[in-house]
C-alpha cells in the first residue's frame, strides 16, 4: 500500500463501525440465513463484489463503507478498489469492487448499500444547491428533520456535496470544519427582544463566531435589521432572514428593501442570509431576480433527500466470472476505481 492510501486510511477512523451493525443487527435476514447454510456446508469461496448506484450523483458514505471493511476483512485475504466520497458519479457505474472470502463480507451487502444510497441522495441533493448559488455558499441546516443518530451523517454529506457548512456538532466534526449557526427564535423569545439577544449573544459568545442575527421575531425585519446593526455596528456580520411562510415568507423584494436600509444607514458590511424552504429553484428565484444574498441556509431540501439506491453483484466465485441474468459475468471495466486495500 503506498503513501497515498495510508493517508486515505487515516480518514476512515472517524468513522468507527457501530457493534450493531459489525454483529449485523441491520443486515436483511436473509442474509444472515445465507451465512449460517454456507458455514454449515463448510463454502467461502473467495468472491467479488460490484457495487453500482441506479442514478448519478455525488458519491457519500464511502469512508463508512470503508471504515466496516477494514475491520471486518481479513487483512492477508482482501482487496478492495473504490471511488471517493466527494466524486461524481454515473448511473451503473462501479463505485466499489471488494474480492475478499464471501462470508468476511456477505452479511454486511445490506449496511454497505444503506451507507451509500442515504450518503450519496444527501451529498447529491447538497449539490444540486451549491450548484444553483454559484459563489453564495451554502449552509445545510436540516439537522432537524432527520433522526438524531443520522443527522451528524447527514450534514457530513452535505458538506461533501459542497456545502460550506453544517449546523450539528457531530456533522462539522466529521466534516473537519466547525459547526455554522446563528441564534434561534427561542433565544430571542425568551429574552423579549432582538437587540437585547443579539447583545447577549456577543457578549458570552466566542469572538471567533460570527455576528448573524434573527431578524423576523417580532418586528419588520427592515426595522430589526437596522435595529441591531446600530446596536452591533462593525461587529455584525449578517441579518438572517427566515419570515414564515403565514407572512409570505422571505421575498426578493424584502431583501433588496433590507439591503438598501442597511447601505443608507452606512452598514454596508452587514449581509443577508436567507433561511427557510431553501431549494435549488428558491435559491435560482433570489438569483435571477438581482436580490442581494449573500448565504443560503437549506434545511429539508438536503435531509429529505431520496437515497439514491446501490445495487451489489457478484461477479466471480473463486476466479470463475459469473452473474446473475441481465449483469455480465466477470469484471466490470472500471477505470475510475482505486485500489484501497
Amino acid at each position: 500500500m503506498n503513501d497515498h492510501d495510508s493517508a486515505h486510511l487515516n480518514k476512515w477512523e472517524k468513522f468507527p463501525p457501530p457493534e450493531a451493525v459489525v454483529e449485523g443487527d441491520s443486515a436483511d435476514v436473509y442474509f444472515h440465513r445465507t451465512i449460517e447454510i454456507l458455514r454449515k456446508e463448510d463454502l467461502n469461496p473467495t468472491a467479488v463484489m460490484e457495487v453500482f448506484p441506479n442514478a448519478p450523483g455525488i458519491i457519500c458514505g464511502m469512508d463508512e463503507v470503508l471504515a466496516l471493511l477494514d475491520r471486518v476483512l481479513p487483512e492477508a485475504r482482501r482487496e478492495v478498489w473504490a471511488l471517493a466520497d466527494g466524486d461524481a458519479v454515473a448511473s451503473k457505474e462501479v463505485a466499489l469492487r471488494i474480492r475478499a472470502p464471501y462470508q468476511s463480507f456477505g452479511l454486511y451487502e445490506t449496511a454497505i448499500l444503506g451507507f451509500l444510497a442515504s450518503g450519496t441522495g444527501w451529498a447529491t441533493a447538497s449539490g444540486e444547491c451549491v450548484q444553483a448559488a454559484g459563489a453564495i455558499p451554502c449552509i445545510s441546516f436540516g439537522a432537524r428533520h432527520v433522526h438524531p443518530l443520522v443527522s451528524g451523517r447527514m450534514d457530513y454529506a452535505a458538506v461533501i456535496g459542497g456545502c460550506a457548512g453544517c449546523s450539528s456538532v457531530e456533522g462539522a466534526r466529521l466534516a473537519g470544519i466547525e459547526p455554522s449557526g446563528t441564534m434561534p427564535h427561542a433565544l430571542i423569545i425568551v429574552m423579549g427582544d432582538t437587540v437585547k439577544a443579539t447583545l447577549a449573544f456577543d457578549k458570552y459568545i466566542d469572538q471567533s463566531v460570527s455576528r448573524v442575527s434573527l431578524v423576523d421575531t417580532f418586528k419588520d425585519e427592515a426595522e430589526e435589521s437596522l435595529r441591531v446593526a446600530n446596536a452591533l455596528g462593525d461587529k455584525l456580520k449578517a441579518v438572517r432572514l427566515d419570515t414564515p411562510v403565514e407572512r409570505g415568507r422571505v421575498t426578493s423584494e424584502l431583501v433588496k428593501e433590507i439591503r438598501a436600509r442597511l447601505d443608507q444607514a452606512g452598514h454596508h458590511g452587514v449581509g443577508v442570509f436567507v433561511t427557510g424552504g431553501i431549494t435549488p429553484d428558491r435559491i435560482r428565484y433570489f438569483i435571477e431576480r438581482g436580490a442581494p444574498v449573500t448565504g443560503f441556509g437549506v434545511g429539508s431540501y438536503i435531509s429529505g433527500a431520496k437515497p439514491i439506491d446501490y445495487t451489489g453483484d457478484l461477479h466471480e466465485i473463486d476466479g470463475k466470472p459469473i452473474a446473475k441474468r441481465g449483469r455480465i459475468p466477470g469484471i466490470t471495466a472500471s477505470p475510475r476505481l482505486r485500489r484501497v486495500m
